[in-house]
């Protein structure tokens, strides 16, 4: 294979030749593999942290802070999670196998799906690259990962460092834009993971269809986070910080499963607009402790969100844009139109809606007349509301008294559901996302079941019928020739 600016003058077909050439050598379903490439990515995280939080910074103005809590640290944590279980993720799995096929022994076979292709999002560039592809290689598969041209520092880190760490044969970064993208995905892959915007998805999934490649798709929404109460209590200011947070510090709201807007009761949104500032003074003493957005292109996106005259008159604090510095200043709207951009597009920024309801279970009716999102969030002691939103609605996850950490749990599957998505990754599902589960069943030639094959009379079908009942006791005297 020739360089990489050569394979894309070429359309990238030795690249992809290349990488299958080392999948069907068998080298990447080895066990001590799959665990080597696992460590790398740890020795990976550890000995280049620091440069890790100076792309981060470069890229998107994330402080050290929101890099290790939000990237570095869970990925390590998750990472290290995966090398103790591979083992028992790999095993085979028993299963039953039923008395028409005595004796015989049943079990499922995880087995790698092969050259796989991931497309990483600039707005987490390390987790939402590494997390997945520690996926992919743990579950044996040859791997190309693009990161995403618009976070250009961390994608020149991942370019630079992966080949150091991991089997440069196995796996391929490609740096480069929709073009390269485009030119990638004219070719067969054995599975996809795009994480982006639904208008991209649907182009991947378009030339997905020309190899019926299998595709996941970990795409954006507006997720919302119903209040049920605020009463000055202590657990009043635990739920605003935790919204604080899951607001403005996860990349300043530049995030699929932020919070895009509030939905409170009439009496309580003036105490939550009051305790949302206070807070905000609170945690953001530096310009520094919150993320920037991302190009002059989202900040021009999130001006026009504000420009529109209905919106603009509906914000109760913020509303300040800095196109030189790339900030927009936390931004708190009260009741702007349902059907304004700023409440039928994702957000993705620092502003935040809150949405007045006369009673909060109306909250579940608002959000059932919308697309399904990738998180709903509920703030509330009422366990009948609970049951209610796990029952009546549908979306990726739903978080109580909490927001966003959910992402980090390696015991919960992370995707969307309808809109927001398809697919499952995190903790064990990321290696079942790259893994094909192959149904073994093993059979002895010692007991042949003649009532399963004609001629037909009343007397194997009425043996079928016990079989199928599970009514062995009878089968049994049956085949006997007697009666119970």
């Amino acid at each position: 294979m020739g360089s990489v600016a050569e394979e894309r003058a070429l359309g990238f077909g030795g690249l992809v030749s290349d990488l299958r050439e080392v999948y069907e050598s068998g080298r990447t379903k080895d066990l001590e593999w799959r665990q080597s490439q696992i460590k790398g990515l740890i020795r990976l995280m550890q000995e280049k942290e620091e440069e890790i939080f100076d792309v981060l910074r470069e890229d998107l103005g994330k402080h050290r802070g929101e890099s290790f809590r939000d990237e570095v640290g869970v990925l390590v944590k998750s990472v290290k999670d995966k090398l103790k279980n591979l083992h028992k993720w790999a095993a085979p799995e028993k299963a039953d196998a039923p008395l028409v096929a005595f004796p015989a022994t049943a079990f499922v076979v995880p087995e790698p799906l092969g050259v796989v292709f991931i497309f990483s999002c600039w707005n987490f560039p390390i987790g939402l690259a590494l997390e997945p592809l520690c996926g992919a290689l743990a579950a044996g598969n040859a791997v190309v990962l693009k990161p995403s041209e618009l976070a250009p520092s961390t994608s020149a880190f991942l370019a630079a460092n992966i080949p150091k760490y991991l089997d440069s044969k196995a796996v391929k970064v490609v740096e480069g834009g929709a073009e390269v993208g485009e030119k990638l995905m004219e070719h067969r892959w054995d599975k996809v993971l795009f994480t982006g915007s639904a208008r991209v998805g649907r182009i991947i999934m378009t030339k997905a269809a020309k190899h019926l490649t299998p595709v996941a798709l970990e795409l954006g929404s507006k997720c919302p986070c119903i209040v049920d109460w605020l009463d000055g209590s202590r657990d009043s200011q635990v739920a605003v910080n935790r919204i604080t947070g899951a607001k403005w510090s996860a990349c300043a709201g530049q995030a699929c499963i932020a919070i895009d807007y509030v939905l409170v009761e009439e009496e309580f949104a003036p105490i939550l607009i009051e305790l949302l500032k206070s807070t905000l003074k609170r945690f953001f003493t530096k310009p520094e402790h919150m993320a920037r957005i991302l190009n002059k292109k989202h900040i021009q996106r999130l001006s026009d969100l504000l420009e529109d005259p209905r919106v603009a008159s509906s914000v109760v604090h913020g509303g300040s844009v800095n196109p030189k510095t790339l900030s927009v200043e936390p931004t708190i709207l009260l009741n702007p139109p349902l059907d304004s951009d700023i409440m039928t597009e994702e957000i993705f920024g620092p502003l935040l809606p809150i949405i007045t309801v006369k009673k909060i279970e109306d909250s579940i009716t608002f959000l059932k007349s919308k697309p399904k999102p990738l998180a709903i969030y509920a703030f509330t002691r009422n366990e009948k509301l609970k049951r209610r939103i796990i029952e009546e609605t549908s979306s990726g996850s739903v978080t109580f008294n909490d927001a966003v950490v959910q992402y980090g749990l390696d015991s919960l599957p992370f995707g969307g559901v309808g809109h927001s998505g398809f697919g499952q990754y995190h903790g064990k599902y990321s290696f079942e996302m790259f893994s094909h589960k192959k149904a073994v069943l093993k059979r002895s030639f010692l007991i042949e079941f003649m009532f399963r094959y004609p001629p037909w009379d009343e007397s194997k079908i009425g043996m079928l019928r016990h079989v199928y009942r599970f009514d062995y006791v009878n089968l049994f005297l049956a085949l006997l020739g007697l009666r119970r």
